[in-house]
């Protein structure tokens, strides 16, 4: 633990996704995983679980290193107040996109930045409205096999073959779908210290 600098930014993650949406901003940072227990709790909304997780993530490895920016983050696909989260295998993720075919669904993405060293916490949360087509049980079958999406929020992958699930998507900040959103992430790196430009 020695070699994390002071100031250094750490992702609170061990999403793929979110890694890459991060290396857009081409800044120096490691990885390392929250280990926090992501279970909902009783009668807890789904936007109300996302912030919940992203502050604990990212309050979960401060604590390890506390002179260093950490960035977590939570994405909770939102049905009619119905929280659905990462499948984890093919049964799972069928069930889950026939309940959404021809719904509207808002993913819940929450981000938070901490310094436990400075004091320094934030967080924000970037709703995305989407609306999912109407889907026949052979075209969530064709889209599962073909993307696997078992590690990703309500099943929907949107930046590979999963556009084909989606109708319409509304939101102020394209990549918070992906995981990340790196508008409310950009500006509170900056309010934390760290210059992006």
């Amino acid at each position: 633990m020695s070699e994390i600098t002071p100031k250094k930014l750490i992702l609170g993650s061990t999403s793929p996704y979110r890694r890459e949406l991060l290396e857009r901003l081409r800044i120096p940072f490691t990885v390392a995983a929250p280990e926090v227990d992501e279970t909902p709790h009783p009668k807890e909304t789904p936007q109300q679980l996302a912030c919940r997780l992203a502050m604990s993530k990212a309050r979960a490895v401060a604590a390890k290193f506390p002179d260093c920016i950490v960035i977590g983050s939570d994405q909770v696909a939102d049905l009619e107040g119905e929280a659905l989260g990462k499948p984890g295998d093919y049964p799972r993720a069928v069930a889950q996109l026939q309940k959404m075919r021809g719904k509207v669904v808002i993913f819940q993405t929450a981000v938070a930045v901490v310094c436990q060293r400075s004091g320094f916490a934030q967080m924000d949360l970037a709703q995305v409205k989407v609306t999912f087509r109407d889907l026949s049980d052979a075209q969530i079958d064709a889209y599962l096999r073909a993307e696997t999406p078992y590690d990703c929020a309500g099943s929907a992958k949107s930046e590979g073959l999963g556009i084909a699930l989606l109708s319409s998507i509304d939101n102020d900040d394209p990549t918070a779908l992906i995981g990340l959103p790196l508008i409310r992430t950009c500006q509170m790196l900056e309010a934390a210290g760290l210059q992006l430009l």
